[in-house]
């Protein structure tokens, strides 16, 4: 099915919900949607490696990305093995290029066996029949870095609490430093969950619609079973300056 809702579909698609050990994720093309995604996948514990031909586009990627940064063409074998494509558990084909992005998505799936493999795809004609071959396509849309995501990640690692009837989780928010400042109602909003309570200089505390967002606060999002790993990505994302 085309995601035309695009990047958070592709981080729950990588690691079914029982992720254990960081996975590893080859993500081709480092743009404003590569770079999200890396840094994104980066933040909540996955062993990332970026490729892109231009060594300028690495500027893109936070200070806090830890993963490797490889340069050249996504679709060279050479490339791709520098880049750790053998032990990947993903593939994000993310370039500005339609053409670029089916072929190395294609080489990941049928060269190197890697399970998961997601291409954007600006052409939706295109996408139609690359969804036939079995490559999920995502859409050039503003949700594309975060729908992405989702299709990357699980979240049954990092829930904390459930309700009996598995309805309902409670899971920790791998919270961008950039939510500082910001309101607990902003991030309510963001995510589509509810901040059940805050872990602040190692206090808890029930929030408020006043209450406000300080560095270093664990929080504590309450949502539907099913929308706790979307949450978690967009959080683990900076805010968006439309919701500011």
């Amino acid at each position: 099915m085309r995601r035309d809702t695009g990047v958070l579909d592709m981080a729950v698609f990588l690691d079914d919900g029982q992720r254990g050990p960081s996975v590893r994720v080859v993500v081709m093309g480092c743009g404003r949607v590569g770079a999200s995604l890396a840094d994104g996948l980066s933040r909540i514990g996955h062993e990332v490696a970026v490729i892109d031909r231009d060594s300028t586009a690495f500027n893109r990627l936070s200070p806090e990305f830890t993963g490797e940064r490889v340069l050249g063409m996504g679709f060279d074998r050479d490339v791709l093995l520098r880049a750790g494509i053998q032990e990947a558990g993903a593939f994000a084909a993310v370039s500005s290029g339609d053409n670029s992005n089916i072929i190395s998505a294609r080489v990941a799936r049928e060269t190197f066996g890697v399970e998961r493999v997601v291409a954007r795809i600006y052409d939706a004609k295109r996408a139609a029949v690359y969804e036939r071959l079995g490559i999920p396509t995502v859409a050039t849309v503003p949700w594309t870095t975060d729908r992405l995501l989702n299709v990357l990640t699980r979240e049954s690692e990092t829930t904390k609490w459930r309700d009996p009837s598995g309805n309902v989780g409670v899971a920790e928010l791998p919270l961008h430093q950039d939510w500082a400042g910001h309101p607990v109602t902003e991030l309510e909003t963001t995510t589509g969950g509810r901040v059940a309570f805050l872990l602040r200089m190692g206090s808890g505390l029930l929030p408020d619609a006043k209450t406000i967002i300080q560095a270093g606060d664990q929080v504590f999002i309450a949502a539907i079973s099913g929308h706790i790993a979307e949450a978690m990505a967009i959080s683990a994302l900076p805010p968006s300056e439309d919701d500011a």
